[in-house]
């Protein structure tokens, strides 16, 4: 079973790892530290038997929730953790007061798309030149209700646990 929970200091090496592995401008394992040192920020681990496959991070800031990043590691893909740890983010996100959550995906990522689409996010927005390395825009993306989508998708909280 897998277990959403907090990071922590220990396993930013193997966020790390999993960033590099998924993005073409990784943030740096001193950021990821930062992270955990900033107020706004709240950083979650997926775990599989003791073990680390993907990470997410969000800013709350009154009534939204802003993912900053959302990572599955190579070898864990395929497997709906994402889902899992999408829908953990969100249940956080809402029991700390958040009503809505943003996020920015790759005009050309189909796969996180349609997870997010799957979670009632909605385009409100594009981001010309958004992704520097590449030059590509970035879709703006809403969920205007948390705790609607949360409850339409409650049973897949009976494929993890929350932490």
């Amino acid at each position: 079973m897998m277990t959403v929970r907090p990071m922590t200091k220990r396993d930013v090496t193997r966020v790390y790892e999993i960033e590099v592995q998924s993005f073409r401008s990784p943030w740096s394992k001193l950021s990821l530290l930062g992270e955990l040192h900033n107020n706004v920020a709240h950083y979650y681990v997926a775990e599989e038997e003791g073990h680390v496959v993907g990470y997410g991070g969000m800013w709350l800031l009154f009534d939204e929730a802003h993912i900053t990043n959302i990572a599955i590691a190579p070898e864990a893909r395929g497997r709906h953790l994402g889902r899992y740890l999408l829908y953990g983010m969100m249940k956080a996100a809402h029991e700390r007061g958040a009503e809505r959550m943003t996020l920015e995906v790759r005009e050309t990522n189909t796969v996180a798309q349609n997870l997010y689409y799957s979670f009632d996010f909605e385009k409100q927005g594009f981001r010309k030149r958004y992704y520097e390395d590449t030059g590509e825009g970035a879709l703006l993306l809403w969920n205007e209700d948390l705790g609607a989508t949360l409850e339409k998708n409650a049973c897949i909280q009976d494929s993890f646990a929350v932490q």
